[in-house]
C-alpha cells in the first residue's frame, strides 16, 4: 500500500498532518534562516553608510564607490552556479555554514581597505565567499514547502532584506559614532561589528540546519510520510510535463528570461540600497537620523510583502503578482526623480520599496513551479547569478550618472527603465501554473 494511502485516509486527519507538518518545519527553520540572512545582507546596508565617511576620507569618488560596491557581484556571479551544485551535492547544512564563516572573516575584514585597490579586492572577494547562499536557501525551502506554501515562507525568509534596513540602518549610523575608539576610524568598527556574528551563526549552522526531511528528528513519522508524499507528487507532476537535464535547464529560454526579470529588480533594489543613505543624508541630516529615516521605507515594505504573498499563494496567481508591483517601483523611482521636497522624496521612495519587496515575495515561486533536484539547483543559481550582476549595473549607473550630472535623482530616473522592461517580460511571458499545483487539493 502507499504511503499517501496510509497517511490520508480523509480530508480531516489529513489537514491535521498537513497543519501540524508546516507548523513544525516553520518554526524550527524560518527564524534561524531569518537571522542567517540578516546578517548577509547587512554587508550590503553596512557599505551604504560606510561611505558616509569613508570616501571622504580615503578620497573615493562616486565612480570608484560604485564599481568597489558593484564588483561584488562579479565574484558572486562567477561562483554562484558552482556553489548552488555543492550545496546539493553536500548538503545545506555543511554548506551553507562555509559560506556564512568566509563572508563574515572577509565582511570584518573590509575595515582594513586602506585604497581603492584594497577596497575592490575585498569586495570581489567578499563576493566570491558569499555566493551561493541565497539561491541555495531557496533552494533548500522547495525541500521543505510544498507549492501552495511557497511564497508566503519564501517572503517570511526575505524578511531579513528589508528588517536588516529597518534595524541595520540606524545601528549602522550609530556606529560611525565610534569614531576613533581604540584609533579605529566609525566606518572600520561598522565593518567589524557587524562581520562577527555571521562567523559565530555560521559555525552554529553545521549543528543545527536538517539537510533534508527524511533526517528531520524533529517531525514525528507521519509527518515526515506526508511530506514526503506532498513534494514526491509535486516532483512527479513536474518530471511529467518535461524532464529537465542541468543542461537543457541553463539553456532553457525560460531561465534566460527569468535572469533578465530578475536583472531588472536587482538594478532597482541594489540602486536603492546602496545609494539611499546619501540621498537621505543630502537632506541635512546627522549620520544617526540618516540611519533612522533610511529604514522607513524598508518598514513599509516588510509589511506589504508579507499580505502580498499571501495573497499571491490564496488565489494561485503569479504573473500578476511578479509583475504589477515591478512596474510600480519603476514609475516611483521615476517620479522621484523630479521631486526636490524630502517629505515627498521619501514618501515616494516607500512606494518603490513596497514594489521591490512584493516582488521579491513572489519572484522565486516562477522557476521553482516546474524545475527539481539538479536542474533546479542550477537554474536558481544561474537566475540569481544574472540578475545579481545588475548589483553591480544598478549602482554603477547611479554613480556614474551622478558623476556626469551631478544629481543621484537623474540615476534613479535612468535606473526606472530596468523594471519598466522587467515589468514588461513577466507579463509577455507565461506561468506553469497547472504545473505549480498539481499536487495541491
Amino acid at each position: 500500500m502507499s504511503q499517501t494511502a496510509t497517511i490520508a485516509p480523509d480530508r480531516g486527519a489529513r489537514s491535521e498532518i498537513e497543519t501540524s507538518t508546516i507548523r513544525a518545519i516553520s518554526w524550527r527553520l524560518i527564524p534561524f534562516l531569518i537571522l542567517a540572512y540578516f546578517f548577509s545582507y547587512l554587508d550590503r546596508v553596512n557599505l551604504g553608510f560606510a561611505a558616509l565617511t569613508m570616501n571622504s576620507e580615503l578620497k573615493f569618488s562616486p565612480v570608484v564607490f560604485s564599481f568597489g560596491a558593484g564588483i561584488f557581484f562579479i565574484g558572486y556571479f562567477i561562483f554562484e552556479v558552482p556553489s548552488n551544485l555543492a550545496l546539493e551535492r553536500f548538503g545545506a547544512s555543511k554548506w551553507i555554514a562555509r559560506i556564512m564563516v568566509s563572508w563574515g572573516i572577509l565582511s570584518a575584514l573590509m575595515a582594513a581597505v586602506y585604497d581603492e585597490h584594497s577596497f575592490y579586492a575585498l569586495r570581489f572577494f567578499l563576493g566570491v565567499a558569499e555566493a551561493g547562499f541565497f539561491p541555495g536557501i531557496i533552494l533548500y525551502l522547495t525541500y521543505w514547502y510544498p507549492a501552495e506554501y511557497r511564497a508566503r515562507f519564501l517572503a517570511a525568509f526575505a524578511l531579513a532584506v528589508p528588517i536588516s534596513t529597518v534595524i541595520g540602518a540606524p545601528i549602522s549610523g550609530l556606529l560611525l559614532g565610534l569614531d576613533g575608539v581604540m584609533g579605529l576610524k566609525g566606518w572600520q568598527w561598522l565593518f567589524v561589528i557587524e562581520g562577527i556574528p555571521s562567523v559565530l551563526l555560521g559555525i552554529v549552522t553545521w549543528f543545527y540546519l536538517t539537510d533534508r526531511p527524511e533526517k528531520a528528528e524533529w517531525l514525528s513519522a507521519e509527518e515526515k510520510a506526508w511530506l514526503k508524499a506532498k513534494l514526491d507528487a509535486e516532483v512527479a507532476a513536474k518530471q511529467a510535463a518535461k524532464h529537465f537535464t542541468l543542461g537543457e535547464a541553463l539553456s532553457s529560454p525560460k531561465v534566460l528570461a527569468l535572469s533578465a526579470i530578475y536583472f531588472g529588480f536587482v538594478a532597482s533594489l541594489y540602486g536603492m540600497q546602496f545609494w539611499l543613505p546619501q540621498i537621505v543624508k543630502a537632506f541635512g541630516l546627522t549620520n544617526a537620523q540618516t540611519g533612522f529615516v533610511t529604514a522607513i521605507p524598508y518598514a513599509f515594505g516588510t509589511v506589504a510583502m508579507i499580505l502580498w504573498a499571501r495573497r499571491s499563494d490564496a488565489t494561485r496567481e503569479r504573473v500578476f503578482h511578479v509583475g504589477a508591483p515591478l512596474l510600480l517601483t519603476a514609475l516611483a523611482l521615476a517620479v522621484s526623480s523630479y521631486i526636490t521636497d524630502p517629505v515627498m522624496t521619501m514618501v515616494v521612495l516607500t512606494v518603490a520599496a513596497i514594489g521591490v519587496f512584493c516582488t521579491f515575495a513572489v519572484f522565486w515561486t516562477l522557476p521553482t513551479a516546474w524545475l527539481s533536484g539538479t536542474a533546479a539547483a542550477g537554474a536558481i543559481a544561474l537566475i540569481n547569478s544574472i540578475g545579481n550582476l545588475a548589483g553591480f549595473g544598478g549602482p554603477y549607473l547611479i554613480g556614474w550618472v551622478k558623476e556626469a550630472t551631478g544629481s543621484t535623482s537623474t540615476g534613479l530616473l535612468v535606473l526606472s527603465l530596468l523594471p519598466l522592461a522587467a515589468g514588461l517580460l513577466v507579463f509577455l511571458g507565461s506561468h506553469e501554473t497547472k504545473t505549480e499545483f498539481a499536487g495541491a487539493k
